[in-house]
C-alpha cells in the first residue's frame, strides 16, 4: 500500500489562502490523505444536531470543524520549529564581565 504525502502534517500551523475561509489561521487537527482534505482548529465550524440520549437528556447542538481541501492551505510554521524556539542560549553582556 502506497502512502500519500502532502505538504502539511498534523500539528502544523497553517493559513487558508482561498475559499470562503481565506485569511483564517489555525493548527491542523487531522489530515485526510485519501480525500485530500484537512481539519483546521477553528475553521469551518459545523453545527450538528444530536438527538436525546443518556449523555444529552435534552439533546444538543454540537460544533465541530469541517474539512477543507488541502490545496487551499499554506504552511506557516512546522510543529517541530515551534518546539525548538524554546531552547535559546543566554548571552552575557559586556557590563557583567
Amino acid at each position: 500500500m502506497n502512502r500519500i504525502r502532502h505538504h502539511v502534517k498534523k500539528g502544523d500551523h497553517v493559513e487558508v489562502i482561498s475559499g470562503n475561509f481565506r485569511g483564517s489561521t489555525g493548527k491542523i487537527l487531522q489530515v485526510l490523505p485519501r480525500k485530500n482534505r484537512v481539519l483546521i482548529e477553528g475553521v469551518r465550524l459545523i453545527k450538528k444536531h444530536l438527538r436525546k440520549s443518556q449523555d444529552n437528556p435534552s439533546g444538543k447542538i454540537a460544533e465541530r470543524e469541517g474539512p477543507i481541501h488541502i490545496s487551499n492551505v499554506k504552511l506557516v510554521e512546522r510543529e517541530k520549529e515551534t518546539k525548538k524556539k524554546g531552547k535559546t542560549k543566554e548571552r552575557k553582556s559586556k557590563k557583567e564581565e
